[in-house]
């Protein structure tokens, strides 16, 4: 029955020594040294190849500018809703495309002006000593660097290299893109300053600036990009409003060239400036347009009506019929302007009502002042109507959001039926004015008509052409009024600082935070992959590592081979590694004298899988126990796989197996070596059952003529792990010893010895730990080892080893592959 302790294997194997993978990751500075070497190497190659960032910026402030010229009777501007509406609105253009797309266009930004930098081209603009004009209506080369160099004052060459029969080409008037064919290769052309350049895919003039100073046979580049593109980079230009002073607006700009950036930022500024002034003066502009389309047709009218005044004069007493007739004339004439007045406030309406029924743009309305009215309401109202058309067509370039426009819509809606219902209610009262002026009319005609015919007709004409007169006239002052008020008009954006380069303003490349992140990356990849080594090593390195996976105990610890051959102990047995053999054989005598064994004592070592060094701790066990002049034979029982003849050089044509199948006599299978006290049986010719043999009686009957003629046995066996000869000799054995080799053998191969000691099939079995190099990346501490404990006296009893030499390391790397 399974107990709990069975489980304490699987328990160990879930805990993590994080002292260990500590000392482990110390033992991998190398790795960590070459890391930090090629990471900060690599920031330090982007620190001097990226180019430097600078940041401008420049200030407005926003403010409520009043016409000085505003008076009730010149009402031609409107309010943009305050001070805080304004900000906004303003904070929205800056970033709109349309805006963008206006600075990039006033200052060509779409070519770049570039010269050779140590490692690629850089920004040169306002270093050039030129500028060009292009063709905008035709083709011009599209990304491609074209080489300017100058040949002397007046004369330039172009050169550009070809990869393609195909290029690309930008036609800036219509923003589209093209393909044009060239000869691939080098293309070289001369020119004059001045002189156009028409070529197929390139259409420009070059001028030398007036203070360009010295610049022949200097070399500069140009480069056409994609219009909509470089409006795409400037619409990230930063905009906000001062959290202290709510009227002020920073705006700022990063890039390579600090003067492009501050060309940029005080133009757009200064477009903005004159297109918020521009929509401040629509009020004043559509009236005048409005006006200027009624004066050149009321001039034909009074042209028409003056000449029929003169005919009418010809041939009659004007001075006879004019007597008695002016009061009436003057009085007439008073009721038609005033009859005027109101027909055109009832048009100006009707027209109005019938504009917000059927459009949807109102930017273009007139002034109410034109047709005389001056109603607060219906001015204010017809002034939010031109800013919310104006400001919802602005945001059509840089705002996406369906809501925002609903938002608009439904505001303008409001303002509209609010509008519409201030028409009516001004109707109404101007139908009654207009009602009483009609009667008024009608009973001064009444009077007229009493006087003779030819003085009717002239009280008629003159009644027309005085009141055409007064209606030029007062719309000639209404114009004279709006071209005040639009002369008088100021821009509500001002300047508060300029952008201007001071010498700073460097904010990049951060060579700082690129050495951290190298830093950080040239840690955490060695780490990182020394983490992983240790997530899916599954090889033991310590003691430490067999003490958390099984209770058996160990009885040694043995190092790295020093020898070209298997017989370590032999040729230095002074040597660290002879000493831990000493130690095991030490441990060894300890449990054969626990146990009472007297006689001969008969070692096996085995061990999971192969290449493990059972054969190298088997030839070196027997030595110490030969040098120590007592008689020992190896017996090799690893039937399969014959090993340990090679070392002594014996031969293996007769061996354990010729005895086992009664072909040969003890005597005639051992062969003695060059070591004193030790002798070897070798395996012999490999037999198609070797694991019936093992379980003869031969086995049994060679082991007891062995136990007559030796005093130490060492059978070196087979693999447990793999066959189970070795569990058939651990009968004959008063100990076992189970090889374990560092960085090979597998912590689950244990659970396979495990499991056969618990069920008694392996006893007296030990584990040593072989081929174990007491480095820093396997553990820290281990209270085992070869020459440890020996202190200030270990000098005197152990031979030192020279250090291997890299060359030596190398060659035993490539004869161990």
């Amino acid at each position: 029955m399974l107990d709990v302790k069975d489980f304490t294997f699987f328990e160990n194997q879930n805990s993590f020594d994080f002292k260990g993978f500590f000392v482990k990751i110390m033992s991998y500075w190398k790795w960590f040294l070459v890391s930090l070497i090629i990471t900060f190497t690599i920031a330090y190659q982007v620190n001097i190849r990226k180019e430097r960032i600078f940041g401008m910026d420049a200030s407005i402030v926003v403010k409520d500018e009043n016409n000085p010229f505003f008076t009730s009777n010149t009402s031609l501007t409107f309010n943009w809703g305050g001070t805080s509406d304004k900000v906004q609105t303003i904070i929205t253009a800056l970033r709109s495309r349309s805006h963008n797309e206006a600075v990039v266009e006033r200052l060509n930004f779409y070519i770049d002006y570039l010269k050779q930098g140590k490692y690629n081209l850089v920004d040169a603009y306002g270093e050039v000593p030129f500028y060009i004009e292009i063709d905008k209506t035709r083709e011009q080369l599209a990304g491609i660097p074209i080489s300017i160099k100058f040949l002397s004052e007046s004369e330039y060459q172009v050169k550009i290299n070809f990869e393609n029969s195909s290029v690309g080409t930008f036609l800036y008037a219509q923003n589209t893109s093209d393909k044009a064919n060239v000869q691939t290769g080098e293309f070289v052309k001369k020119y004059k300053v001045g002189e156009k350049v028409d070529l197929p895919f390139l259409n420009l003039k070059l001028f030398v600036l007036p203070e360009a100073g010295f610049y022949k046979g200097s070399e500069y580049f140009i480069r056409f990009n994609d219009f909509d593109g470089t409006v795409a980079r400037y619409k990230g230009i930063g905009v906000d409003a001062d959290p202290k002073a709510g009227s002020i607006i920073r705006i700022a700009l990063q890039g390579t060239n600090k003067k492009r950036l501050v060309d940029y930022l005080n133009t757009t500024i200064t477009v903005l400036k004159k297109k918020q002034l521009d929509a401040k003066n629509q009020f004043a502009i559509n009236t005048i347009a409005f006006i200027d389309s009624t004066l050149l047709a009321m001039e034909g009218q009074l042209k028409n009506t003056e000449d029929e005044l003169k005919d009418f004069r010809k041939n009659k007493n004007v001075f006879e019929l004019e007597a008695g007739g002016e009061r009436l004339t003057e009085k007439l004439t008073g009721f038609d302007v005033e009859r005027d007045g109101i027909l055109r406030k009832i048009n100006y309406y009707n027209s109005l009502a019938s504009y917000l029924r059927s459009s949807t743009d109102y930017s273009k309305l007139p002034a109410p002042t034109v047709a005389g009215i001056e109603d607060p309401n219906i001015i204010n109202n017809v002034g939010k109507l031109i800013l919310l058309s104006t400001e919802r067509s602005e945001m059509a370039y840089s705002v996406k959001s369906e809501k925002i426009f609903k938002e608009f819509d439904r505001e303008m809606d409001a303002v509209k039926r609010v509008l519409l219902e201030n028409i009516n209610t001004a109707k109404g009262v101007l139908q009654y004015d207009l009602s009483l002026i009609n009667r008024n009319i009608g009973q001064t005609e009444s009077t007229i008509k009493t006087l003779p015919e030819d003085q009717q007709d002239l009280l008629k004409i003159t009644r027309k052409y005085d009141l055409g007169e007064n209606i030029y006239n007062t719309f000639l002052q209404k114009r004279s009024e709006a071209n005040i008020v639009k002369a008088a008009n100021i821009s509500d954006i001002e300047f508060v600082d300029t952008a201007k380069d001071t010498g700073g303003g460097l904010l990049g490349p951060k060579t700082s935070v690129n050495y951290i992140l190298a830093l950080l990356l040239g840690i955490l990849i060695p780490l990182s992959v020394v983490l992983v080594i240790t997530i899916l090593d599954n090889s033991i390195h310590t003691t430490d590592d067999i003490e958390k996976l099984t209770k058996i105990p160990i009885i040694g610890v043995v190092g790295k081979k020093n020898t070209e051959n298997n017989l370590s102990v032999f040729e230095k047995p002074k040597s660290p590694l002879a000493e831990s053999f000493r130690a095991i054989r030490s441990s060894l005598q300890y449990m054969y004298k626990k146990q009472k064994v007297s006689d001969t004592k008969i070692l096996m070592l085995t061990s999971s899988v192969g290449g493990e060094g059972k054969t190298f701790c088997s030839i070196n066990m027997a030595t110490v126990f030969a040098l120590s002049e007592k008689k020992t034979v190896i017996v090799g029982l690893d039937l399969r796989k014959p090993r340990i003849f090679g070392d002594f050089n014996i031969q293996n044509n007769i061996g354990a197996v010729n005895y086992l199948i009664g072909q040969k006599t003890i005597n005639e299978v051992i062969q003695n070596t060059h070591i004193p006290h030790l002798d070897v049986i070798t395996s012999g010719p490999i037999p198609p059952n070797p694991s019936e043999l093992i379980l003869g009686d031969s086995m049994k009957e060679m082991i007891e003529e062995l136990k007559e003629q030796y005093e130490y046995i060492i059978l070196d066996t087979p693999p447990v792990g793999l066959v189970a000869d070795a569990l058939e000799l651990a009968q004959y054995c008063d100990a076992t010893l189970y090889v374990a080799r560092q960085n090979f053998t597998k912590k689950a191969m244990l659970s396979i010895v495990n499991e056969k000691h618990k069920r008694g099939e392996l006893h007296n079995i030990s584990i040593v730990l072989n081929g174990f190099e007491n480095k820093a990346k396997y553990g820290y501490g281990y209270g085992y080892g070869y020459g440890y404990g020996y202190g200030a006296y270990g000098s005197g009893y152990m031979e030192a080893e020279k250090a291997k030499t890299f060359l030596e390391k190398l060659k035993d790397f490539f004869t161990k592959k």
